[in-house]
Order: structure tokens, then sequence, then C-alpha cells
């Protein structure tokens, strides 16, 4: 799809523009300036065009500021139209000017200067002084409560007018999306730029770099892909800024919007609280969770097996809904185990969208009933397992129709979803196994 890009200087409002054209709040809004640090995509509501929020430019020689504008710059350079955001209250800027002259320097795709903020004409600049930058007659916008947009979409379709009708293509298998997730300063950022084969993602020895949620399409070990690279999650007594709030809200809310979530830890350092408490969401979300030891070659190979052992250890004993954890050694640095990684993925995604046949579940229901009889109910009842179906799919949910107790204690249930999840080869998946009373009076006669 063609690519419009959204630029200007720090603050005018590029990040609402985003989500109004968008129809989401994938992007993060604050009123502080520079909160938006990375480049992030998304699909145009109707029409088949991919939009991209780039960080305010800023004319800095080094640290964040300078990398996000780098950042923005090959955003633009890649262009296929632009849309130049200035604050249409503040007036022209000398950045503005600057960045002006930058843009037109970097792409010869054709640029829409939108005057911003315009809720109230009253308080508006003198417009007519944007003329100055080059890009033609100001229009008049308000992102945030959504009114001028209409000369957006006439103008990106005199580019591509094929592009107008961004109706679903039922045809295009849906992409796998991989949220990146974990602590702050883990090597998430990194870990992306590393599937990219790009510095694309800001990489600092600092955390809280990332802030947004940030979905990049790759294609990467043979398959298309949409990354979402996540704000790092601290622990709440350590958040006291609201920006960083905003964004942890945003890592969490990917994990719902996710299909697989890969939890970044830090191999050199002891697993937290944390992190087992980002696992229990993604288990709890029915997702399927890939834990990445990253920074692997950074362990003495003497400690390697011990840890390996102990982590296992540690998120299984942690969590009932997943028989076997998938934890993966990697060096996100140098590439080690990545592409590994991503094919122990893709099998259980293969794995998780396919359908066990209903007379295989129940032979193995049927043997795990033989080798283990259920308990009796607190009334002394006796429960019979009758029947059993796959119900559901993330997580992978297997019904079964019982006549007699209704009160089957979860020790049972573990037992039934360990050993449906070793025949069936769902180790590595959410499992839920749910009861469903059957109310036939005749049952246990």
């Amino acid at each position: 799809m063609p690519k419009l890009i959204i630029a200007g200087r720090p603050n005018t409002g590029k990040s609402t523009l985003f989500n109004a054209l968008t129809g989401t709040r994938d992007a993060l809004v604050h009123d502080r300036p520079g909160v938006t640090r990375d480049a992030i995509s998304g699909d145009m509501r109707d029409r088949a065009w991919t939009v991209v929020d780039t960080a305010g430019l800023e004319n800095a020689k080094s640290g964040i500021a300078a990398d996000s504008t780098m950042i923005a710059l090959d955003a633009i350079a890649d262009a296929d139209a632009v849309l130049f955001v200035v604050d249409g209250r503040v007036g022209l800027t000398g950045a503005d000017m600057d960045w002006a002259r930058a843009v037109r320097r970097k792409t010869r795709a054709p640029v829409l200067l939108l005057a911003n903020k315009a809720e109230s004409g009253k308080r508006m600049a003198d417009v007519n002084d944007f003329y100055k930058l080059g890009f033609g007659a100001p229009v008049q916008i308000s992102a945030e409560h959504k009114t001028g947009l209409d000369a957006i979409y006439e103008f990106i379709d005199k580019i591509a007018p094929d592009a107008q009708n961004n109706t679903s293509n039922t045809s295009t298998p849906q992409k796998l999306k991989v949220a990146i997730m974990g602590q702050p300063n883990v090597g998430k950022s990194t870990l992306v730029n590393r599937i990219l084969g790009q510095n694309r993602q800001i990489v600092m020895d600092a955390p809280g770099i990332t802030r947004d949620t940030v979905k990049i399409p790759a294609n990467f070990y043979g398959r298309d892909i949409i990354l979402m690279d996540t704000a790092g999650l601290r622990r709440k007594a350590g958040v006291t800024d609201d920006v960083e709030t905003l964004s942890a809200l945003k890592s969490l809310d990917a994990i719902d919007k996710a299909d697989v979530v890969v939890l970044v830890v830090d191999a050199t350092r002891n697993i937290e609280n944390q992190a087992l408490g980002i696992a229990a969401r993604v288990f709890d979300a029915g997702k399927i969770l890939c834990v990445a030891l990253n920074k692997w070659d950074l362990v003495e190979p003497e400690l390697r097996d011990d840890k390996l052992l102990k982590l296992k250890h540690q998120f299984t004993n942690s969590f009932h809904q997943i028989i076997r954890p998938m934890i993966l050694a990697i060096s996100a640095e140098t590439g080690t185990g990545v592409k590994n990684m991503f094919r122990r993925i893709y099998e259980q995604w293969d794995i998780s969208n396919t359908d066990a046949p209903t007379s295989l579940i129940n032979r193995i229901v049927e043997k795990l009933v033989e080798a283990r009889q259920p308990p009796m109910s607190r009334l002394k009842r006796p429960m019979k397992i009758k029947f059993a179906r796959q119900t559901g799919r993330h997580p992978m949910k297997i019904t079964i129709n019982v006549g007699g107790a209704s009160d089957i204690p979860e020790s049972y249930t573990r037992y039934l979803r360990r050993g449906l999840a070793s025949a069936l080869h769902w180790e590595h998946l959410p499992i839920v196994i749910e009861y469903q009373k059957d109310e036939n009076p005749f049952d246990d006669k």
C-alpha cells in the first residue's frame, strides 16, 4: 500500500491526526512535546493507505531527539505522500522553515500543508505566513475534533485513485501479530531491529526509550508478520510519570491485540516477579507465549544449564494453564537463536490454528479416565464423563459433557489438561477445559 507520512516539528498534533486517520488510539497523545520517538504505522480508515506517525523533527546532534529525527527523515524519504503539520495557533516558526526545507530535500513526493488546531478561527495566527514554507495554501484542520480532514482524502485520492475503496480482501491471509514485551532495557528494540535487518527502533542503554506500541510489517524467516514493539513495563511503584503510565497501558493492551507474545528477559539477571506477572496476563488472554532469554552469549557457559533449568521450573510452577513453557536462549545483539525462535513460534501458531478430530479427543479422554478415575463429589456422587470436543482456539478450548458431579476439582482438570496437551502436541499452548452439565434426568439411573 502507498505510504502517507505525517511530519513536522514537535507538539503540532501529529499523533492526534494519526489516530483520527486510522480510527485508533495507537499513537500516544500527550501535551508534552517529544512523546513520540519511533515511527508508528497503521492502516488508514476508508482508504488502502499506510499512515506513518513520525517523531517531531528537532535540530539535535546526538541523543534520543537526533535518533528520532533520523528515523522520521528516513520515513519521509520513503513516502508516497507527506502531510506537513504546523501549529495554526502558534504561527510560522523558524523550525517550521528549517524542516520544510529538509522535507523538500528528502522527498519528491507530494506534500500537503496542514495548519492544525483550527478549532476556533479567533485563536489562529496569520495562516498566510505559512505560504512561505513553499507547500502552497495551508489547509486548516482540527485533528482533535476531526474537522477539515476531507482535504486530506481529496489530496491522496488524486495520488492513488485505486486506493479509495479500502475493502478487506478475505482471500488475504491474516498476518501473524507478534508483540515484543518485557521490562525496560532488556533488549526489545534491539531484537526488533535484528528481525527487521535495520535500525528502525531507537536503541540506547537506558530504560524508557520506547514509549508507543510500534506496529511494523515485516517478512522474517519466510513469513509476513506484524511486529509490535512495546514500551518497557516497570513495577507500579517505579512509575511516577503520566506518560510512562500511558505507555504501560498501551503495552498491556498489545497483549489482547497480539497472536503471540515474546517476553524478553535479561539472561544475565534473575527473573523478577514483574516478568512472571506479564506472563500471567499472556496466559489469561489465551495467547501463545515465548520467553526469550536474551543476552545468552553473556552468560558463563558453565552456568547456562542450571540457569535454564531453574527458569523452566519457575515458569512451570507458576502457571498451570500451560504444560511446558517455550523458553529459548537468544542474543538479539548477534542474532544467535533468533531464527530458531521464530521457527518454533511459527510451528506453534500453525498447530494452534488446527481443530483436533472429535473422535481423537474422546479416545484420549477415555484413556485418561480409565487410567485415573475422577473423584467423587462432595455429595459422594460419581462424575461421568460422556463426551468431549474442541470448541475454540486461542486459547485451545475443550468442552466436556459430564453427568453426575459438577464440582470437579482443579487437580483433576490439570490432569486432563496435561494428558490432552501431551497427546495432541499442545504442550506450549494455553488450554482451557470447561465442563457442560448434562441435564438428562435419567443420566444417573
